[in-house]
């Protein structure tokens, strides 16, 4: 049976949740253009601009309808009663993983809950919105902080660990990601080479859907607990 799984999440499990997607139709990119809030860039030209738009972010949460899902739920139960390893990694920068009971998610695009030190690199829980006050206790003099996001141009967080894991593992499982944006996109193609079973499961199809052995077409919130209840009752996601 398996002993090491690698899960990526995307998008798709928190659009489900009710969260804008940077990629959708209707997504966030439309107010703003990608180089004025997502670059390093960006953020030194107008870096009033990046907090507001990272604020906005934010006050997304105040919205108490927008809670975990069942997909959610169903990884966090994986990752507590698996007899393996898991390793959840997750592009999303919002924290509805550990909110589901995930005690450990690795956030390579960052997070949004946190600002970073441009120094020192260490991170800090923002208690309050980006702005004048939101510096670290790291430095003297303190340094402002930024949001502790990985934007266009900078390396995502922990791929040395992630490529391991991939390189160990024996499955692999996408899930609600359009499989287009590297380096995430180029994690089945390692899964493979490590001869792991691969599974996607996305509520459309994707363009990189003939790289996986395994399909699921639906919502995450469907989807993801029945392969979960198969994984914890020692059957393969194919059977």
């Amino acid at each position: 049976m398996y002993q090491r799984i690698v899960i990526l999440t995307g998008a798709g499990i928190s659009a489900e949740s009710g969260l804008q997607t940077f990629r959708a139709a209707d997504g966030l990119w439309e107010q703003h253009n990608i180089e004025d809030v997502a670059t390093p860039e960006g953020y030194q030209r107008d870096p009033l601009l990046v907090e507001r738009f990272y604020n906005s972010r934010l006050s997304q949460f105040s919205d108490h309808s927008i809670k975990p899902n069942l997909a959610h739920l169903a990884l966090a139960k994986l990752t507590r009663e698996f007899d393996g390893q898991v390793l959840l990694v997750t592009q999303n920068i919002d924290d509805l993983h550990e909110q589901a009971g995930s005690t450990w998610v690795h956030h390579m695009h960052g997070e949004l809950h946190k600002g970073r030190c441009p120094i020192t690199q260490q991170t800090f829980a923002m208690t309050h919105p980006f702005g004048e006050h939101s510096v670290c206790t790291c430095c003297l003099p303190a340094q402002k902080l930024r949001p502790h996001v990985v934007w266009f141009g900078e390396i995502p967080i922990g791929m040395p660990a992630i490529h391991q894991a991939l390189a160990q593992c024996d499955l692999f499982i996408a899930i609600g990601t359009s499989g287009t944006v590297y380096p995430a996109a180029g994690f089945v193609d390692e899964a493979n080479f490590a001869g792991a079973q691969t599974l996607s499961i996305n509520i459309d199809a994707i363009s990189s859907d003939s790289l996986f052995q395994y399909h699921l077409k639906g919502k995450a919130s469907e989807m993801v607990p029945l392969v979960v209840d198969k994984i914890l009752a020692h059957q393969r996601v194919g059977e």
